[in-house]
């Protein structure tokens, strides 16, 4: 297998994973649905603002181990 075979398939399985997260990520918006879970951190006083998503890192790890675990088990 020629090697910049497997580079171009890689860029084209990205895009399009890309693309997919833009799109929900766009409906979402759209629909006044927000990403923020129970346990998300959100200070807001005056001008100053802080937001740190725990519980939302927390789900994306879960979510992400869990699908490259069923990927790329060997």
């Amino acid at each position: 297998m020629n090697p910049w075979e497997s580079v171009s398939r890689l860029l084209l399985i990205g895009g399009a994973i890309l693309l997919l997260l833009g799109g929900v990520t766009f409906l979402m918006s759209r629909s006044g649905m927000s990403w923020r879970l129970p346990g998300d951190i959100f200070i807001q006083k005056g001008n100053f603002t802080v937001f740190f998503p725990v519980m939302t890192c927390i789900v994306v790890s879960i979510v992400l181990t869990i699908l490259l675990n069923v990927f790329f088990r060997r």
